[in-house]
């Protein structure tokens, strides 16, 4: 029997759209979907009739195993719930987005372990797990109904010529699934980038949409410094920061980025283009340090999903930030590790900034071990 067919694009209601591959999902049936990078064929991983049937048409041998796709890098965590910090950054940066991670599946509350069994042995068939969250708003819509994760694969063909259209999907399995999403020629048209990460270290199985040379430098620390206007006590922080990390690394600042290390700062209340106050600036050149080339910037979403350590310099920062970033609460503390605020000095005289700024260095002095911690969570 033929597939149904929808094009997305000319759908009148985008929901019914959604809800059609929901109940195909939830009945055993097949969905051809698209995706950011090439279209998949998915069936829902608990149903253990349909996993069988996914694996019958893509012939899959028992070594070689299915990813999962799931709604989120949070959600994930149910099912590697002992990633490490590398694997945590790498999700939180590169996901919903064409890179599926390959991490251990050793946790026994592992949600893994409440599939079906013959699921389990689709999915880990080798003692690891591979997960990805697609970057296509069907996909993630459907997800985000469905009450499990999905068995995804690319629906190449026999060949391995690549099903970027609807219609190289119809070509290769043309009576084998039940439901085709049509909206077009595939964004990148390239496989996703397969990243396993074992130990800390990351290896690239498959190079896809992004490069070698991307992953690497997304496994790299960030640490962001935040205050009200990004003039005063967070660029001191940020440059304080750069100082002790670098000597404590033996390395000079500009050699920071290059060893995986990306010290950044901004401000919850300021636009793009502005600079350090003068006394700051007259602050920090008495300790050597150069505020001339600094720029401001507001926190932004991007930056607090890059972040692996958000620094405030008072309680209501961290509270702003949590409150509209719930998720980044885990890695949101206020700079002083006694919890107490590092007071604004602006409109104050150079003296009132420099007792700012040695408090700022004591706290990020006491934070160092920690922060040496993160720093060696980057891949060699």
């Amino acid at each position: 029997m033929a597939p149904r067919i929808i094009h997305v694009g000319s759908a009148t209601d985008a929901r019914d759209v959604i809800h059609r591959a929901v109940q195909t999902l939830a009945e055993g049936g097949i969905v051809a979907f698209p995706t950011e990078t090439v279209y998949g064929l998915a069936a829902s991983a608990l149903n253990e009739e349909a996993a069988m049937q996914l694996a019958d048409l893509k012939e899959k041998e028992s070594a070689s195993a299915f990813a999962l796709a799931v709604k989120s890098a949070e959600d994930a965590l149910d099912y590697v719930p002992d990633s490490c910090p590398l694997s945590r950054r790498l999700a939180r940066r590169c996901w919903p987005g064409p890179v599926t991670l390959v991490l251990p599946d050793q946790h026994a509350d592992s949600l893994v372990r409440r599939l079906p069994e013959q699921v389990q042995q689709l999915v880990v068939p080798n003692g690891t797990l591979g997960l990805r969250v697609p970057g296509h708003r069907l996909v993630l819509e459907v997800l985000r109904l469905l009450p499990g994760p999905l068995l995804l694969t690319s629906a190449n063909g026999p060949a391995d010529r690549l099903a970027v259209t609807a219609e190289d999907v119809l070509q290769q399995h043309q009576y084998q699934i039940g439901l085709v999403l049509d909206d077009g020629r595939c964004q990148f048209g390239q496989p996703s980038s397969v990243v396993q990460v074992v130990d800390g270290q990351l290896e690239i199985l498959r190079e896809g949409v992004v490069s070698e040379a991307t992953l690497r430098r997304l496994a790299s620390v960030a640490i962001v410094f935040v205050c009200t206007g990004n003039t005063c006590r967070s660029p001191m922080a940020e440059m304080l920061a750069k100082q002790r990390i670098s000597e404590a690394l033996g390395c000079s600042i500009e050699q920071l980025e290059d060893r995986g290390v990306k010290v950044m700062s901004a401000g919850i209340s300021t636009g793009a283009g502005g600079r350090a106050t003068p006394e700051a600036k007259k602050v920090m050149e008495d300790r050597k340090l150069d505020l001339n080339g600094h720029v401001t910037q507001p926190v932004s979403e991007r930056l607090v999903r890059q972040a692996d350590l958000l620094l405030t310099m008072t309680r209501l920062h961290r509270q702003a930030i949590v409150t509209h970033w719930p998720d980044a609460a885990e890695r949101t503390h206020v700079l002083c590790p006694d919890g107490s605020d590092v007071s604004d000095p602006i409109g104050g005289p150079y003296d009132l900034y420099r007792v700012c700024a040695d408090q700022i260095d004591a706290a990020i002095q006491h934070r160092l071990p920690e922060i040496e911690s993160l720093v060696q969570s980057v891949p060699h």
